[in-house]
């Protein structure tokens, strides 16, 4: 199992909008079931991926502020960030190739 890093507001700015590479953000919560079947893709993309995208997680339990920052309304919930800006956001759960496909339009990954 990959580990993918955590964030909060303490390392928002080091790992986010410091990062080189354009970053997803994972939405999620403990007691989301959507949440827990949409993990094993995450960590899928996060591993496929590794050279063309950073993936962390946020815990919105765990980080109410930024979730609100965020907008988030339900999750999960992906956020792609690229030049510390917010470029579009993905919502619910979806399969891989939908996910990839995402991605690819954004032009962070190539399939």
């Amino acid at each position: 199992m990959l580990s993918i890093p955590a964030i909060s507001k303490d390392n928002f700015k080091t790992e986010v909008l410091d990062s080189a590479q354009p970053v997803l953000i994972d939405f999620w919560a403990e007691w989301c079931g959507p949440c827990q079947m949409f993990s094993p893709v995450v960590e899928d993309i996060a591993k496929n991926h590794a050279d063309e995208l950073k993936i962390v997680k946020l815990n919105v339990d765990e980080q109410p502020e930024m979730a609100d920052v965020f907008e988030v309304r339900t999750i999960p919930m992906l956020t792609l960030i690229r030049n510390a800006k917010r470029v579009d956001s993905l919502m619910g759960a979806r399969p891989r190739h939908m996910v990839e496909q995402w991605l690819q339009h954004h032009g962070v990954i190539a399939i």
